[in-house]
């Protein structure tokens, strides 16, 4: 058998094994947050877009959220802007927000734009000048945390017209407040809101991790959300992945059907998620 022939047949039984999952998800909203070694190198990044392309190729809803810590970060050192976090958070002063600004509203989104485009999607830009997509509120806290907020409300309809459009939103997690000031947002919090207010199929997002861990570092593939909530009581959860869990178990309670915590570097992984039984993280239901 010819290496041609071998490579064809493993695309057609890729492709029948995927089409119950293409079928129970075609016209459904699957919220994906993007972020972490999945926007950092170079061929995550492609097979992010290429399949992210692909989802509303064949009649998927996804839309997208993304962060960009590190890349503020840089940006800051570039201009010898200190920053300092605190429980994860990252102090936002008037300074560090024209960067937040600039890196997330305008810089990485565009990026992603263009990289889905490439591929054959068309994606739309959601972000802090040409949208009020979320209402926010300054994030209360031991500690002033300056320009960092919280989301009140989501304008669904932005959302809804992008889709009707069959556009691909990608979203900055910037908000404004009242006064039209811009916040700088959690996005996995972003993410786990706006999924519950637009009645996802699924949440999935991606880290730097296999997914959930016990205290033995095993990773936990699947879990209940009474079982999430124990978790979120113990020291096992750490650092960037307390807001992932919360805000996943919050979308849920509100009413995102399920939600996924997955592993960002492994290549494919957005979509191994959503067209297989096993996945490539944390399944929690």
């Amino acid at each position: 058998m010819s290496i041609k022939r071998k490579q064809a047949e493993n695309i057609a039984s890729v492709l029948v094994e995927g089409m119950p999952y293409i079928q129970r998800f075609s016209g459904k909203k699957i919220v994906i947050k993007y972020g972490g070694a999945a926007m950092s190198e170079e061929n995550l990044k492609k097979g992010f877009a290429r399949d992210i392309a692909l989802m509303k190729l064949v009649g998927m809803l996804p839309i997208v959220i993304h962060g960009g810590g590190p890349q503020i970060g840089h940006e800051l050192k570039k201009k010898k802007i200190e920053t300092k976090f605190i429980n994860g958070y990252r102090v936002t002063d008037e300074k560090t927000m024209k960067v937040v600004k600039k890196i997330l509203g305008r810089e990485i989104n565009k990026e992603i734009v263009d990289l889905i485009d490439s591929f054959g999607g068309k994606a739309k830009t959601l972000s802090w000048f040409n949208s009020n997509l979320l209402k926010a509120s300054k994030l209360i806290h031991e500690e002033d945390l300056g320009l960092v907020g919280k989301v009140d409300s989501v304008r669904t309809s932005d959302i809804n017209k992008v889709l009707r459009k069959e556009y691909i939103p990608i979203i900055s997690p910037i908000g404004k407040d009242k006064s039209g000031n811009c916040l700088n947002i959690n996005a996995d919090l972003v993410a786990g809101k706006i999924a519950s207010t637009i009645k996802a199929e699924k949440l999935i997002l991606l880290t730097d991790v296999s997914g959930v861990q016990d205290k033995k570092g095993s990773l936990l593939s699947k879990i209940s959300t009474y079982e999430a909530k124990k978790l979120l009581k113990t020291d096992t959860i750490k650092g960037g992945m307390s807001p992932k869990l919360s805000s996943s178990l919050e979308s849920i309670n509100e009413g995102t059907k399920s939600a996924h915590i997955i592993d960002g570097r492994v290549p494919h992984a957005v979509l191994l998620e959503v067209l297989t039984d096993d996945g490539v993280g944390t399944l929690i239901s």
